[in-house]
């Protein structure tokens, strides 16, 4: 099995590209709920282990201090 490096011209050397790979969490849609109670989701938050725990704006006001304590990340519905 051979190998093929795809050229890609005005970037990196000798027209070599390198791939930057970002991951985001995809929007809320209505068919996210809160972890808790089942309401529609209204913020997310990422645990350093990479899973994700979904709440509505009350569960997430009442976990918010834990959640913090424990790195998470709190992203919120725009």
């Amino acid at each position: 099995m051979s190998h093929t490096r795809v050229p890609n011209i005005g970037a990196g050397t000798e027209g070599e590209s390198e791939m930057t790979t970002t991951l985001t969490r995809p929007d809320f849609t209505a068919a996210d709920r809160c972890d808790r109670c089942g309401a529609a989701a209204m913020v997310r938050a990422v645990l350093p282990s990479g899973s994700e725990l979904l709440f509505c704006g009350h569960h997430a006001r009442k976990h918010e201090t834990r959640l913090r304590e424990l790195s998470a990340t709190l992203q919120g519905s725009s």
